[in-house]
């Protein structure tokens, strides 16, 4: 875990970039706003990590069984003739002919046995809540005025803030932060929690036709917010589960846990056979509203809002002709073995004793450089032939010829037909976009749930996929990537498999009711 680090992850960018603004202490906020040019320096020892992922086991006892085909292919080729060949395969004995036979046999059976065991997500929730949670920018603004926790300089700094974040005017508070005075207390945030826990649950069974007593895996990951119980108990007893649940509650991980917790079930499926696993991607705000001046600290309530998603994994062969997608890759980068980006979120007390969430002025640098890791790790295993042959031929040129030649950018449209990347905030999708050469149709689903949804944290990825989906934009086959970033430093992805066309018009996605007037232009 990571010791209350929190899950403000990207969320600065801009705000206090552009601003550059002095608080009351006179200490200079300065973020960088823009990624460093992470794909000029890359290191061969990630790109090897990946071609690591990509052979496996179960790849090289498969090439020894095609191995005698290849043979006899080579042979053909090269003029020896099948009648050759047949007559070299009739002068072994019979008793040379069943060895070989039983050894085929034998290297079959490991191959069976070593198989990757296929995961798949038969279907997702994302938690919509009441109409009544709704608040407007300008509600916004005058909620913090009215709660007489801020002076009127950081006030107007939190109203810049949320006209240049990229959230629109239908995000959602909980119902502790907008009470008058705010009600920023345990019995709140575990109100808050429950809502979204089962408003997303409930939600997940009824689409799946599951019953909570099936589940076999249960994981739940918030950063902030870790109560005895813990929220993993909390839906135990609410749904009565089996009481050999093997369950599991992710605190402090930032906003990347969503994908941690997935390839955390990944694992737990493969080692139990027959399993369903059920994933609550979650963050509570309401004990972590921040209700001082130290600016550094107020980007969270600025731009977190409530939300939550629920997803539900199976090994089960029969579950593959009723599920949405199946997993192909997860890749996790962790960079909190180095102190800058282990201290660059921090969770600590202002100078009048006010917990929040601090971010140091190294944030994009880290972030930057956990990001090219991950993507240099993710390339291999993801990227068609072509791609790598010349990322890989440059990269040798540079590294070990040590010639001047311009790196190659790979072209990661050609491995994903859609872009989920977490909407932690404006600028950092703008820099995305520009690094890895993305459309504005690549990047409208992230773009318009920071709009609709605000920064949901762990589960901004899930309501991006339900945009794609309600677009009625998947179809089978096609390759979705996700990609989110954390406290820690953490960046982390998954790969996910489209196993049928998605039809628009699902009553349950939570764009339902608006995706017709999406996309909208946000004001710069």
């Amino acid at each position: 875990m990571d010791h209350n680090n929190s899950t403000v992850d990207m969320d600065t960018e801009r705000l206090t970039a552009e601003l550059d603004i002095k608080d009351s202490t006179s200490v200079v906020i300065k973020i960088r706003r823009k990624l460093p040019d992470f794909l000029q320096s890359v290191k061969l020892k990630y790109v090897k990590l990946g071609y690591g992922y990509s052979c496996n086991t179960a790849t090289l006892l498969m090439l020894v069984v095609l191995f005698p085909l290849l043979v006899a292919t080579i042979i053909q080729l090269t003029g020896l003739g099948l009648y050759t060949f047949s007559q070299i395969l009739t002068s072994f004995d019979t008793a040379t002919g069943l060895t070989g036979g039983i050894f085929l046999l034998f290297l079959s059976g490991v191959y069976w046995a070593k198989r990757p065991t296929p995961v798949y997500l038969v279907d997702f929730a994302c938690y919509k809540p009441e109409e009544d949670r709704k608040m407007t920018n300008e509600g916004f603004a005058k909620m913090s005025q009215d709660s007489g926790y801020f002076e009127p300089e950081t006030l107007q700094f939190q109203k810049r803030i949320s006209t240049r974040s990229g959230l629109g005017d239908e995000t959602y508070l909980s119902k502790g932060i907008t009470a008058r005075p705010p009600q920023l207390n345990m019995k709140e945030a575990r109100a808050e929690a429950e809502q979204v826990m089962f408003g997303a649950l409930d939600s997940l069974f009824k689409k799946t036709g599951i019953r909570p007593q099936e589940i076999s895996i249960l994981i739940v990951n918030c950063s902030l917010f870790n109560p005895t119980p813990s929220l993993s108990s909390m839906i135990v007893n609410h749904y009565k589960l089996r009481p050999d649940i093997m369950s599991f509650n992710l605190g402090g991980m930032g906003c990347s846990a969503g994908l941690i917790s997935i390839d955390l079930a990944q694992h737990l499926l493969k080692a139990n056979p027959n399993s369903y696993a059920v994933v609550l991607s979650m963050e509570n705000i309401t004990l972590n509203w921040y209700p001082g001046n130290e600016r550094s600290m107020l980007l969270c309530n600025c731009i977190f809002r409530m939300g939550g998603a629920a997803m539900l994994l199976s090994n089960k062969s029969r579950d593959r002709k009723r599920s949405k997608y199946q997993l192909a890759h997860t890749v996790r980068t962790h960079k909190g073995a180095d102190d800058n980006s282990y201290n660059c979120i921090y969770q600590r007390e202002d100078d009048k004793g006010i917990v929040g969430v601090s971010l140091a002025r190294e944030l994009m640098a880290v972030a930057g450089d956990a990001l090219k890791t991950n993507i240099t790790t993710l390339g291999p295993l993801v990227l068609p032939f072509s791609e790598q042959l010349m990322f890989f031929v440059t990269l040798v040129k540079r590294k070990v010829f040590k010639m001047k030649v311009k790196p190659y950018i790979p072209d990661f449209k050609l491995a994903f037909e859609h872009f989920c990347i977490h909407a932690g905030g404006r600028a950092v999708l703008d820099e995305m976009q520009k690094n890895l050469s993305l459309t504005d149709r690549h990047m409208e689903p992230s773009r318009m749930t920071l709009h609709r949804f605000g920064n949901t944290s762990s589960s901004s990825l899930w309501y991006e996929l339900s945009y794609a989906e309600a677009k009625g934009r998947v179809s089978k086959g096609d390759r979705v990537w996700q990609i989110a970033f954390g406290s820690g430093f953490k960046c982390n992805s998954a790969v996910w498999k489209a196993l049928k066309a998605i039809p628009a018009g699902c009553e349950s996605n939570p764009w339902a009711d608006c995706i017709n007037k999406y996309p909208v232009k946000v004001p710069v």
